[in-house]
């Protein structure tokens, strides 16, 4: 099954799903994320056990597209609103994907791409690969993704990442716990490959139990704290420092924050 923006493919009871925009990094458009849920629950549905996400070209995936960030400051709170639901539905999808999820991260995955490649049950890096929640870089905020984070690494760490916004490479990361493995560029699909098949050996329906329990033993707090961040997401999107940060972005220049 191929979409415009994701490739899907299955080897018996493996499937590949490969963000397939590399002309733009693979950043996050809302049809990259319908073609990505649409995808997760084609697999879902069928007889592949274990899913390997990755992607098209050098990087994994550069965070939400900056025309999609563009456009969304001059929509309504309404609209807003429904673009923060969406984004979120994915990330807490891929959290609480019912069959085992493994990213193979082949370059770059920052902001919102981040979140996506360290929500995978498993993490696998590229030596060269590199991480970051950016967003305040550019006037936003980590909103959507920040409350994975800290359930994820703790509080301590998880405001270092997030206030200072800085990229951190793959290294750094497995320290973090983020990644599972690092290993070379060449072996990144080898090395997803050889997990899948670790868990291929493994009872399906243990694994499948094993991810509910640990589900559900977190979502009722992630539930609220992420309803807290959408109101966040949608009220930053209202400020003069959000569209500062984006034009200086675009233009290649150093923002002029008012801090409104």
């Amino acid at each position: 099954m191929t979409h415009n923006t994701v490739k899907l493919e299955t080897e018996g009871e493996l499937a590949i799903v490969t963000l397939n925009r590399p002309e733009k990094r693979n950043a996050l458009s809302p049809e990259l994320i319908d073609d990505l849920l649409a995808a997760l629950d084609a697999v879902e549905a069928s007889a592949a056990r274990v899913a390997i996400l990755t992607g098209a070209g050098p990087a994994f995936c550069a965070g939400m597209d900056l025309g999609t960030l563009k456009a969304l400051a001059d929509q309504s709170p309404e609209q807003n609103l429904a673009h923060a639901r969406h984004t979120v539905g994915m990330f807490r999808r891929v959290w609480s994907y019912p069959k085992p999820l493994i990213a193979a991260v082949n370059g770059a995955a920052l902001a919102g791409g981040s979140g996506l490649a360290t929500l995978c049950d498993f993490t696998i890096a590229s030596q060269d690969a590199t991480f970051g929640y950016t967003e305040v870089r550019i006037g936003f905020m980590p909103a959507l993704i920040g409350t994975f984070v800290r359930l994820q690494v703790g509080e301590k760490v998880a405001r270092d990442l997030l206030l200072t916004g800085r990229i951190f490479d793959a290294a750094e990361a497995r320290a973090l716990g983020l990644v599972a493995r690092v290993v070379p560029a060449a072996q990144v699909m080898i090395s997803a490959r050889e997990l899948a098949a670790t868990l291929l050996a493994n009872s399906p329906g243990s694994m499948v139990a094993t991810k509910r329990l640990l589900v559900k033993a977190v979502e009722d707090e992630l539930d609220r704290n992420i309803a807290l961040g959408i109101a966040a997401s949608v009220a930053i999107r209202q400020t003069a420092d959000y569209r500062e940060g984006l034009a200086a972005f675009l233009e290649r220049r150093k923002p002029q924050w008012s801090g409104r």
